[in-house]
């Protein structure tokens, strides 16, 4: 290896924190052209995970850097609903084959890469009136510097609510609603007035006073979209769901 090849390499490495993926992009920003970058990877010196896309070599890939590059290509990319619930702490059942639950804007396909080292699902969900890049009530995970987004607690409250009869039992649902107490009420009544689905904005009351949970006393029915004064009604797999306004 020429000595002034060497001296880049090494530089790039120096800068390069271990477990984080980089793109061509960020490569170019570091003195690594694309065709460098891919003399480097014959050469073993890089680790090609997709097109424009590279880790050290025999690195392990870290969970947030993967998070916060997908959050460059997908609108609106989140960790939500039982996934951020259980981040925060918020979980009824334990498993070490967890699926990690994302939310995005727009119609998207996570990379191999990803799903083969964090199996994960992708959903398309468009749950509340917001700007697309700036998700409502959803920021970098408990306010780190670098850290990738994740819903509120409220938040993915009601993006795990919006899946029941779809993806989501009622029963788990349920008892996982039942350890969600200490929601602050005026973020909720927040989600819930530019919340679209009125099935979750009925499931979430109903739930909030069955449950006699202290937020649900702070939220005014009247003021929020509950639809039409017919009752909400869908068959699913755990039965009948009828939700009244």
């Amino acid at each position: 290896m020429a000595t002034t090849e060497r001296t880049k390499l090494n530089y790039l490495y120096r800068q390069w924190a271990p477990g984080t993926p980089l793109t061509s992009e960020n490569l170019a920003a570091l003195g690594v052209s694309a065709d460098l970058a891919v003399h480097y990877a014959r050469a073993g010196w890089l680790s090609r995970l997709a097109r424009g896309v590279y880790r050290r070599p025999n690195d392990t890939l870290d969970l947030h850097p993967c998070l916060i590059l997908m959050q460059r290509s997908i609108e609106g990319l989140h960790v939500g609903g039982k996934s951020a619930l259980d981040w925060y702490g918020v979980r009824q059942y334990l498993s070490q084959h967890s699926v990690l639950h994302l939310y995005g804007w727009t119609t998207a396909r996570l990379p191999d890469w990803f799903t083969e080292r964090f199996p994960a699902e992708y959903h398309r969900k468009r749950l509340f009136d917001e700007p697309p890049a700036d998700p409502l009530h959803a920021g970098s995970f408990e306010k780190r510097d670098g850290a990738p987004r994740v819903s509120t607690p409220e938040r993915a409250l009601l993006e795990m609510l919006s899946e029941v009869g779809v993806r989501q039992p009622l029963q788990e649902a349920r008892e996982l609603a039942e350890s969600t107490y200490s929601l602050r009420a005026d973020v909720l009544r927040d989600l819930l007035q530019r919340c679209t689905s009125v099935k979750t904005v009925r499931l979430c009351l109903q739930l909030g006073r069955e449950l006699a949970l202290p937020w649900a006393t702070k939220l005014d029915a009247a003021q929020l979209p509950t639809g039409s004064d017919r009752a909400w009604v869908s068959r699913s797999a755990d039965g009948l769901l009828v939700l009244k306004p």
